[in-house]
């Protein structure tokens, strides 16, 4: 049965190579959503996570505080990367914040990703930014 710790753990410690031990913190027909992706099933949800040693530059989460209530859990992090094609000198991060749900051996069985995906990514890209803050300025 996985902890807790053994969870924020391997969320913090994930690389590229790691990714393929997600059947040991996640089962077999977990669901994921973030801003960007909603998925069923382990096979699914590996991917999403491999990509982003595709995409980006040293990706890495920490975990800043963790809110356990039975089998469920509620992870908030920060996640730092470059992307690869775009300013690949320059970090961005990202505040975030994982609601988990549990299965009776302590794997993830549900996981549900919420963050601002306009605010913390878009506004930082060249076009789409221009646009993200004219229409929060319009809408403001």
């Amino acid at each position: 049965m996985k902890t807790i710790d053994e969870l924020v753990t391997y969320f913090e410690t994930l690389t590229a190579d790691s990714v393929v031990r997600m059947n040991e913190f996640y089962t077999e027909d977990a669901y994921f959503r973030d801003p960007f992706n909603e998925v069923n099933g382990l096979a699914n949800i590996r991917p999403i996570f491999a990509h982003m040693y595709v995409a980006m530059h040293e990706p890495k989460f920490v975990i800043l505080e963790r809110v356990v209530q039975g089998d469920s859990v509620v992870l908030t992090w920060d996640f730092t990367f470059r992307i690869k094609r775009l300013k690949p000198d320059f970090t961005r991060k990202i505040h975030g914040l994982s609601l988990l749900k549990l299965a009776p051996d302590g794997r993830v069985r549900w996981h549900r990703d919420y963050w601002d995906a306009a605010g913390e990514l878009y506004e930082q890209l060249p076009l789409v930014g221009a646009l993200m803050r004219w229409l929060k300025r319009r809408l403001g």
